[in-house]
């Protein structure tokens, strides 16, 4: 098979889909593997890195799209991608359909293979190719939270720990899954009075018995969400719907009534969001405010500490290229109910029934 890594163009985009351990892999199993100058930089991968693992470099972004078999990326294809896309090209990344009618629409037309690293489920029902990311984007809320509550960034001038004498900020965390959880241990780590709510009672259990005493979990109702987010001076939004559309927890009219300054930090943007006001930033434009609450809603949170996040990105995905360039997605779906989960699209049509009740739910 002829795989095709291309250079991420979204904005502030600094990941890239293989490592030059990957090419290598892939080219002792037989396969082809063309890589896109510059692809690897961002993380600190040269071309020379690659093209000594075995990859055939390409000037031309375009050329990779026509001639790869599969491709694999990191973030969802956008801009000229879409065009450059063909039917039964096998794409294998973050496409996150729930956030976006034109992107499904664009895929369903190229009629693309569209294997999602977000739904791909393991024997145990997890995700293990969002975890790493969730796992980088939980902390790093925690850490962008803390930098926009400082005044110079519209935020309300507080340190997120405190200091002897003086009472740390208030946390509160809407999702107690790898996002909300990475959050929580940072949050306190730091100090601050963390507020962790969920639905899942045997979650929050467990959460209760591991966390340190500055962490305290609550059921999540409407009527919970709204006392503790107008006590909060940061709010992280980690729920997460598998494929599907986030539920929305704080409507617009709340807004109104929480601490000026207060920062929402929306990690579930990519999916929509739980808060009825989040729109989708970039690392260049993080942040905008809303009744004096200032959001940050970047999509591609773990794209800015790119060396990170492609180690461990890389590490979850590769061993899926491996299996998809060995046996073909047709017959991994039939084999593999997680692979199954993983194809979202084929042939012009929605194959995954949440991320087709999200499309039918767009209108």
């Amino acid at each position: 098979m002829i795989i095709g890594v291309p250079r991420e163009i979204k904005s502030d985009e600094y990941r890239v889909s293989m490592l030059p351990v990957g090419v290598a892999l892939l080219r002792e199993a037989g396969h082809r593997v063309l890589v896109e100058h510059g692809a690897g930089l961002g993380s600190g991968y040269e071309d020379s890195q690659y093209q000594a693992a075995g990859a055939e470099l390409v000037s031309d972004h375009a050329a990779i799209f026509v001639q790869a078999q599969m491709i694999v990326k990191v973030k969802e294809p956008i801009g000229p991608e879409l065009s450059l896309m063909r039917q039964g090209q096998v794409v294998f990344t973050y496409f996150h359909f729930a956030a976006s009618r034109e992107l499904t629409e664009a895929c369903l037309k190229a009629g693309i293979a569209a294997v999602a690293y977000e739904t791909l489920t393991d024997a145990a029902g997890r995700l293990p190719l969002l975890t790493p990311m969730s796992e980088i984007a939980g902390r790093m809320s925690v850490q962008e939270g803390a930098k926009y509550l400082e005044k110079p960034m519209m935020g309300r001038g507080i340190l997120l720990g405190g200091v002897p004498g003086v009472e740390p900020a208030n946390v509160l965390i809407l999702g107690a899954g790898v996002v909300g959880t990475n959050a929580a241990k940072v949050a306190a780590g730091i100090g601050a009075n963390v507020i962790i709510m969920d639905v899942n009672l045997d979650r929050l259990r467990y959460l209760d018995d591991i966390m340190p005493p500055n962490v305290r979990t609550i059921y999540c109702d409407p009527y919970a969400v709204r006392e503790h987010a107008l006590q909060a001076d940061l709010v992280v939004g980690a729920v997460l719907i598998p494929g599907g559309r986030t539920p929305v927890l704080i409507r617009k009219e709340l807004l109104k009534d929480m601490k000026n300054g207060a920062v929402i930090v929306d990690v579930g943007v990519d999916q929509g969001g739980c808060v009825e006001t989040t729109r989708p930033t970039t690392h260049s434009n993080p942040t905008y405010a809303v009744d004096g609450v200032l959001h940050y809603c970047v999509t591609n949170m773990p794209g800015a500490v790119g060396r990170t996040s492609t180690q461990a990105l890389c590490h979850a995905t590769q061993p899926y290229v491996l299996k998809l360039a060995r046996e073909g997605i047709d017959k991994l779906a039939q084999n593999d109910a997680g692979f199954a989960a993983a194809l979202n699209m084929r042939a012009g049509k929605i194959v995954n029934h949440v991320v087709k009740a999200a499309y039918e739910q767009m209108g």
